[in-house]
């Protein structure tokens, strides 16, 4: 199977808006997506981008399929200082467990790194998301801290922090 990542486009929004389950609502999203909202989602990134945001946005694709979506931040965040750039994953329930998830970070990490664009890459997950720090750890990061911080809703959480240098 060739896993790649590719720039999000609108065209992608049902099949993320497909791909969405309990899971992913819970720990990524924080609320059910529509097509219409993503798609506005997808035009609000290159709007941010134009603007000088550092977030980008990417599909996960298995064979030119979109499975999943993934995403870098330099903004700083909790647990996020200078030089380090945030990354965050979904993945879409059928394609889970096969190690596309952590092969698609490294695919990502490559870019970033090629690019300059940080010196360390950041995964931060919810210390209850035990999937999201076995992805983290099979992309070669290291957990280094647990620090406070807030899920989608403004709900306080712990959040433990992966690093890998670029």
């Amino acid at each position: 199977m060739e896993i790649t990542v590719q720039p999000l486009s609108v065209e992608d929004a049902e099949a993320l808006v497909a791909a969405e389950d309990e899971e992913t609502v819970r720990w990524f999203s924080g609320g059910r997506s529509t097509v219409d909202g993503t798609r506005r989602y997808v035009r609000l990134l290159e709007e941010r981008a134009a603007a000088g945001s550092t977030k980008r946005a990417f599909t996960i694709r298995a064979d030119g399929r979109c499975v999943g979506s993934i995403d870098h931040d330099a903004d700083p965040q909790d647990g996020i200082g200078p030089g380090d750039v945030n990354i965050a994953y979904a993945i879409a329930p059928w394609m889970r467990g096969h190690g596309i998830t952590a092969y698609a970070v490294d695919l990502l990490c490559a870019q970033l790194s090629a690019q300059g664009a940080g010196e360390r890459a950041v995964i931060r997950c919810e210390a209850e998301n035990v999937a999201s720090g076995r992805v983290a750890e099979k992309a070669g990061f290291t957990r280094t801290r647990e620090v406070p911080s807030t899920n989608e809703l403004g709900e306080p959480v712990v959040m433990q922090v992966h690093v890998r240098e670029l």
